[in-house]
């Protein structure tokens, strides 16, 4: 490997600057949570969210002061909640430990939702430790710039080839300029290679075969569910329902409903739903509209009924907890992305029928 090739990644780096509000110090705490949210999220998406979570939790101490409503509210709309229970869970375990996140790759593993990439992020950036933080991005630079092929590319050959650029003693900085390069310049289709400041020594831009070494994962076919679910209002409230302690989005509240069974119509599927999961029936039931969904396994198409409660006695039969809400109330509580875009098609029903 050209010895060259670190010092030009890290002159680009420099130069380019790309600021964001985690690398304004090495703070491990700082890279923790910045590396958990950029996990399958743009940076863009992230940059928000993290600005707020550091007002909300500047350190590891008061994270595990908060509790884990407060936690799930700082994350709503990022997906993805366990990870966001993990970071919570994690807190406390670092509160009996001076509240001190490990300078240990092993010990590190032992900490809930911190894996070999967020492991060896924290080492490098905030501990300058020689460790490579092999990502998909990261992969396919590699990949590239090696010419790896398709039977050598393992999470151990990557660290081989990605531990030869470490090889000066700045380790967070090269990892950080090759997570930018991925990012900016090494796209999977569309790569600026003339851009790249390592593209004289990228075996696949000399031999003119890019293409050929992008690292895409194939795309499984998912499956799509039919939904319904309805505002059960008595008077000016509705019912929401907490979801199960575990599970898909553990612990966030939602509008009782639940997947339509093969044959049934929406109506009876929304009856039947509503009687097994609240105890309750409902009438003047009438639907305002669809949104669409999609999750990492699968897709949703959720429809929405307005509807008024009838009798029974109001029940938590399959969830943790019931409420009476007021719609100013709304952001009380943290809800699912989905669930806040019927709350959306609910205002624009309620402005278009006023």
């Amino acid at each position: 490997m050209n010895k060259k090739i670190p010092f030009k990644l890290l002159n680009w780096y420099f130069k380019n600057n790309y600021n964001f509000p985690w690398r304004k110090s090495n703070d491990a705490y700082s890279i923790w949570i910045s590396e958990i949210m950029l996990q399958q999220t743009q940076v863009k998406t992230v940059i928000p969210y993290y600005n707020k979570w550091m007002n909300s939790f500047p350190n590891v101490e008061e994270l595990s002061k908060s509790t884990l409503t407060k936690v799930l509210k700082n994350w709503e709309g990022l997906g993805y909640y366990k990870r966001a229970e993990n970071i919570y869970k994690t807190s406390q375990i670092l509160s009996r430990n001076n509240f001190t996140i490990p300078i240990s790759y092993k010990e590190l593993l032992k900490l809930p939702g911190i894996g070999d990439y967020t492991a060896s992020a924290i080492l490098s950036i905030a501990y300058n430790k020689k460790y490579a933080s092999i990502d998909g991005n990261l992969k396919r630079v590699l990949t590239r710039l090696f010419k790896i092929s398709k039977n050598k590319q393992t999470i151990k050959s990557f660290k081989n080839y990605a531990n030869k650029l470490l090889c000066i003693k700045q380790y967070g900085d090269i990892n950080q300029s090759l997570m930018d390069l991925g990012r900016e310049i090494c796209l999977p289709l569309k790569p600026n290679c003339i851009k790249c400041p390592i593209n004289k020594f990228c075996k696949a831009y000399i031999d003119n075969d890019v293409a050929n070494y992008s690292v895409l994962t194939v795309k499984k076919s998912i499956p799509t569910f039919n939904v319904v679910v309805s505002m059960i209002f008595k008077k000016n409230k509705f019912i929401i329902a907490k979801r199960a302690s575990t599970g898909l989005l553990a612990n966030l509240w939602e509008l009782p409903g639940g997947k339509i069974i093969e044959g049934e119509t929406r109506k009876k599927a929304i009856n039947r739903e509503i009687k097994e999961e609240l105890n309750i029936t409902i009438k003047s039931l009438h639907s305002i509209g669809t949104i669409k969904h999609q999750y990492s396994h699968f897709k949703v198409n959720i429809m929405l009924f307005l509807s008024e409660y009838n009798k029974g006695q109001l029940t938590a039969v399959t969830s943790q907890d019931i409420k009476w809400i007021a719609i100013n109330q709304i952001n009380n509580y943290t809800f699912p992305k989905a669930t806040h875009k019927l709350f959306n098609l609910y205002r624009k029903y309620v402005k278009n029928n006023l």
